[in-house]
C-alpha cells in the first residue's frame, strides 16, 4: 500500500513539475502586447516626419524598432478600431459608412471576435483597456468588458472634453461599466492607467494585452496653459492647441515605455503605434505632403504614422515600404500569442506580419488594399484601392454600376507619385476599368443593416445620466 502511495505521489508530482515547466514555457516565449493608437494625428505631426512638433518619445520608439512608411487605415475613427478588433475590413458588418456618434444605437457585432476574444483563449488572463471605446455604448453588450476586456478605465464616446469628461452634457468617463469621477486632463488619466495596469500585470509574470486608445489629437482642442506654452512661436491658436494636445500625449507614451522598461519586460513586449486616421482638414499642414486629410480616401486621410518594437523578434533600426494594414494587427498578434486563425468564426482580411518584421522576408504576397466610407449619405462616398503601383479614388454617388458623369475618378501611380498630384486616367482608361470593379465588388459587401449616416436620428436626443447603459 506504501509502494502504491508513493507512486502516487511521485506521478502527481511529475505531472505538476511538468504542468509548471509547459507554464514557464508559454511564459517566456509569449510577449506582453501593448497598443497604442492616436486620435485623428496626421502624418506630418510626429517628430519624424517633422521637426515642428515635439514627439520625443515616439521617436524613440521608431528609432528603436520599425517604422512603417505605408501604414494604411481607415478614413475615419470607428471603422478603423472596428478593423483593428477583428481583423477584418468592416464593411463587411456595416460599420465603415460612419463613426458611432452618441445618439446611434449600433455596436461592433457581438457576432465579430474581438482582439481581447482570441488573447482571452491564449490565455492572456489580464486584457486592459484605456481610452476612447467608440464601438457602441447603447447597449451593455457592447461595451468593452463585454466584448473581452478584463479592465477598462475611459470615455465610450469620442470628442469629450477634456477637463470635464463630458459629452452630450453628461459625464462620459467610466471604470468598467459604473461612471467614474476623476479630476484631470483626459490624455494624462489614460497615460496613467495603462501603466498602473502594465506595472501590476508584469508583477504576475504572465503575458497581459493594453490597448491603449488616446483621445488626442481630437477635438476639442483643449490644452493647458502650460503645455501651450511649449509652442510660444506658433500665433494660430487651434494649432498651437493641437501640437500642445500631441505632446501631453507623447509625454504619456514615455510614462507607458517607462514603465515597461522599469519592471524589466522590454524585451518581452510588443509595443505597436498608429493613428487610426489623418488630422484634420482644419489644421495647417498637418498630411503634408500627403494630399488629403481625415474623411478623405486621399493619402492624408488614410496613410498613418506608425511603428512597431519587439526587442526579442524584429529587428529595430529598419523602415519597412511595404502596404501594410490595420487589419493586419490581429492576425500578426495571433501568431506571436501562438493563436490559431482557423480557429475563428469568420475569415480574416488581415495578413500575418511576423516574418515581414522579423526580416525574414522582405514582401507581402500581392493583395489589394481598400478604403471607404460613407458619412454623408449614399450621395457622397469617398472610396479608393491601392493595387499594386496603382490607386484608383472615386468620389461621388454609391458606386451600384458603371462610372457615371456624377462620379470624380482619379487614378495615381501612387509607387511614383505618393502624393497624388497627377491624374492620370486619360493614359491608363483599361486600369480605370479594371480598379472600378473591384470598387464596385468591394462595395457590394456592405450589408443592408448597417450604420446609418452620421446624422441620421440626431433629433431632440438626450444623453443618459452619466452615460450610465442599462439596456442589455
Amino acid at each position: 500500500m506504501a509502494a502504491h502511495s508513493l507512486l502516487f505521489r511521485l506521478f502527481t508530482l511529475a505531472i505538476a513539475c511538468m504542468s509548471m515547466l509547459s507554464q514557464n514555457y508559454i511564459d517566456a516565449q509569449t510577449p506582453n502586447i501593448v497598443v497604442i493608437m492616436a486620435d485623428d494625428l496626421g502624418w506630418n505631426s510626429v517628430g519624424w516626419h517633422t521637426s515642428d512638433v515635439s514627439t520625443p518619445n515616439l521617436d524613440q520608439l521608431c528609432r528603436d524598432g520599425v517604422e512603417f512608411d505605408n501604414f494604411y487605415v481607415s478614413p475615419m475613427c470607428s471603422p478603423t478600431r472596428a478593423g483593428f478588433m477583428t481583423g477584418r475590413y468592416p464593411i463587411r458588418f456595416g460599420l465603415a459608412r460612419a463613426v458611432i456618434p452618441p445618439w446611434r444605437d449600433y455596436g461592433l457585432p457581438i457576432t465579430e471576435t474581438t482582439i481581447a476574444n482570441v488573447l482571452a483563449d491564449a490565455g492572456y488572463e489580464r486584457r486592459g483597456i484605456f481610452g476612447k471605446w467608440h464601438l457602441g455604448h447603447a447597449r451593455k453588450k457592447w461595451l468593452p468588458n463585454n466584448r473581452g476586456f478584463t479592465d477598462f478605465l475611459g470615455c465610450y464616446n469620442g470628442a469629450i472634453d477634456y477637463f470635464t469628461h463630458e459629452r452630450e452634457g453628461e459625464l462620459d468617463w467610466h471604470h468598467n461599466d459604473h461612471p467614474a469621477h476623476q479630476n484631470g486632463y483626459a490624455t494624462t488619466l489614460i497615460g496613467q492607467a495603462a501603466s498602473q495596469f502594465i506595472a501590476d500585470s508584469a508583477t504576475q509574470d504572465v503575458p497581459f494585452f493594453c490597448y491603449i486608445p488616446f483621445n488626442a489629437p481630437h477635438s476639442p482642442f483643449q490644452a493647458s496653459d502650460a503645455d501651450l506654452k511649449r509652442y510660444p512661436a506658433i500665433k494660430d491658436r487651434k494649432k498651437r492647441t493641437y501640437y500642445a494636445m500631441i505632446s501631453v500625449m507623447d509625454d504619456e507614451v514615455g510614462r507607458i515605455l517607462q514603465t515597461i522598461d522599469d519592471n524589466g519586460i522590454r524585451d518581452d513586449t510588443v509595443v505597436w503605434f498608429f493613428s487610426d486616421n489623418g488630422g484634420v482638414g482644419g489644421i495647417r499642414d498637418s498630411n503634408r505632403p500627403l494630399r488629403g486629410s481625415k474623411l478623405t480616401a486621399y493619402e492624408g486621410g488614410v496613410r498613418a504614422a506608425a511603428c512597431v518594437r519587439y526587442p526579442k523578434q524584429f529587428p529595430g533600426g529598419r523602415k519597412l515600404t511595404e502596404q501594410t494594414m490595420f487589419i493586419d494587427v490581429l492576425p500578426t498578434v495571433m501568431n506571436l500569442a501562438g493563436a490559431d486563425p482557423q480557429s475563428l468564426p469568420n475569415e480574416l482580411d488581415g495578413v500575418n506580419l511576423t516574418a515581414l518584421l522579423s526580416g525574414d522576408e522582405d514582401r507581402l504576397p500581392p493583395r489589394d488594399l481598400f478604403f471607404y466610407h460613407g458619412q454623408q449619405g449614399e450621395s457622397a462616398e469617398p472610396i479608393a484601392v491601392i493595387s499594386g503601383n496603382w490607386k484608383l479614388v472615386v468620389n461621388g454617388p454609391r458606386i451600384t454600376g458603371s462610372i457615371t458623369d456624377s462620379h470624380r475618378v482619379e487614378l495615381f501611380h501612387i509607387s511614383t507619385d505618393p502624393n497624388e498630384t497627377q491624374n492620370v486616367t486619360a493614359n491608363h482608361p483599361e486600369k480605370v476599368t479594371e480598379l472600378f470593379e473591384k470598387l464596385r465588388e468591394f462595395r457590394s459587401l456592405q450589408p443592408t443593416e448597417s450604420i446609418p449616416p452620421y446624422k441620421f436620428g440626431n433629433q431632440d436626443f438626450r444623453a443618459p445620466p452619466k452615460w450610465k447603459i442599462e439596456r442589455d
